[in-house]
């Protein structure tokens, strides 16, 4: 049981070990490689997308993404386990990308696992709402009622936290379960009798 529990988990548990292997590489230099960020509209700030989620600007950052990471990913995976990977790159790059053109700009860099954390929150909680099957709506009911104050992250509450790439992750995480809600509801109309 405990091995076909960690085989289901791999994945998330093989980005928690990349950001904790990255973070303790940061640590000792001093967190020199969150300098690689997303810094928006910066050319250099590109390299940022792609790695921001596996950068932390220290132990209690990457900490903070930790717990919610192994729920809300492994809740992903448990629900809709051939979504991980969409929601996790699309999370990624739609998320990183639309942080770096229009999150706050110079001095701001933005790191950290959390923009992904809110795709996979905003997956999670539309796809109950577009499926309407039970499975998916209970499934959004524990989202929200382990995590549903993580609403108030998309607003711009706090200045050191880049509500930019909560608001965005949160977006392209409600655009793919929107989108294979609305594919499921064409390929069910299609395979209906004429």
């Amino acid at each position: 049981m405990k091995d076909k529990i960690l085989r289901k988990l791999s994945p998330v548990l093989g980005l928690l070990a990349v950001i904790w292997i990255i973070e303790l590489v940061n640590l000792v230099t001093g967190h020199a490689l969150a300098q690689f960020g997303i810094v928006p509209r910066t050319i250099g700030g590109l390299v940022g997308v792609p790695l921001a989620p596996f950068l932390h600007f220290g132990l209690v950052h990457a900490f903070s993404n930790t717990l919610p990471m192994l729920v809300l990913g492994g809740l992903l995976l448990a629900s809709n386990g051939s979504r991980f990977w969409h929601v996790t790159i699309a999370g990624i790059l739609g998320g990183g990308l639309l942080t770096w053109a229009f999150a706050r700009g110079v001095p701001h860099v933005h790191v950290g696992a959390s923009g992904l954390l809110f795709a996979y929150f905003g997956y999670l909680v539309t796809r109950g709402i577009v499926e309407r099957s039970l499975s998916s709506l209970a499934v959004t009911a524990l989202v929200v009622l382990l995590y549903g104050g993580m609403i108030w992250g998309v607003l711009p509450t706090r200045p050191f936290v880049s509500f930019e790439s909560h608001l965005f992750g949160f977006i392209v995480g409600v655009a793919i379960a929107w989108m294979g809600g609305r594919r499921a509801d064409e390929d069910e109309e299609a395979s209906l009798p004429a």
